[in-house]
């Protein structure tokens, strides 16, 4: 009997960090742009109420018409809540503020952490990369992230309260991967905000390496003004100064990652 040909199925990333100024954010918008440049079919999902990754995209709040908060209150499907960027082979879901009333909304319903799950199978195997961008906290919509996800980004400031923060988001994935996602892995830890010339760094970077070794990516994110600058002209920083040393790392990142989860 001839084995039915299985089509390939998008792996999924979250990138995750209940600490907020790390780079979350930067570091959706870049790595999806970086993706979406090695002809890699990239949806990215915006699932901060902040809606900070679709304004970094020139996104103006008037274009959100469906958005992540109407998937998962099931108002549309999650086809029809898919944009295109200006970017060839990257498209979003935009999130608005609206996407905050999610954690009181969904609380009573029943298997509320499997929503965003339940959804992404409508368009799993039309792309190659999900990036989900989550909300600086570890509430509900974060949750359903890590549940509708393959592996784990962590973007990590180096300093030393991300080191307390790590070790309590570490616990979270833990238990979320023993209650409700028992495939959840964690692709890597990424350095960001890295400065060289700052001894702290130096010390927070050999201590998170020693600590996880491979675990923690070889490229590392520095401090970049042109990143800082990209998002106020509504596009990545890859696009906005593609030859600063930011977007260079970003690429860079990329294709480690790609090598890494065999993409």
């Amino acid at each position: 009997m001839i084995a039915k040909h299985q089509p390939k199925r998008a792996k999924v990333f979250s990138i995750v960090n209940q600490k907020g100024g790390v780079g979350k954010t930067t570091t959706a918008i870049n790595l999806a742009t970086a993706f979406a440049m090695q002809n890699k079919k990239t949806l990215i999902i915006d699932m901060d109420p902040q809606g900070n990754t679709s304004t970094g995209f020139g996104i103006a709040n008037h274009e959100r018409q469906k958005t992540i908060y109407e998937v998962l209150i099931e108002e549309f499907h999650i086809k029809d809540s898919v944009i295109p960027t200006k970017i060839p082979n990257l498209k979003i879901i935009t999130s608005t503020v609206d996407l905050s009333a999610c954690e009181v909304e969904l609380v009573n319903v029943e298997q509320r952490e499997f929503i965003l799950r339940h959804a992404l199978k409508e368009i799993i195997n039309d792309y190659d990369i999900i990036i989900i961008d989550c909300p600086p906290s570890l509430g509900l919509l974060t949750i359903n992230s890590l549940v509708a996800s393959d592996s784990i980004l962590i973007p990590m400031q180096c300093e030393f309260f991300s080191l307390e923060g790590l070790s309590h988001l570490l616990t979270t994935i833990d238990l979320i991967k023993e209650n409700l996602n028992h495939d959840l892995s964690i692709s890597g830890i990424i350095l960001t905000m890295h400065d060289r010339r700052n001894k702290l760094t130096e010390q927070v970077e050999s201590d998170v390496r020693e600590y996880l070794q491979s675990k923690v990516f070889k490229t590392h994110i520095p401090r970049n003004i042109r990143l800082s600058e990209a998002p106020s002209h509504g596009v990545p920083g890859i696009i906005y100064d593609p030859k600063c040393i930011g977007s260079a790392s970003y690429i860079e990142l990329a294709k480690e990652i790609l090598d890494r989860d065999i993409i």
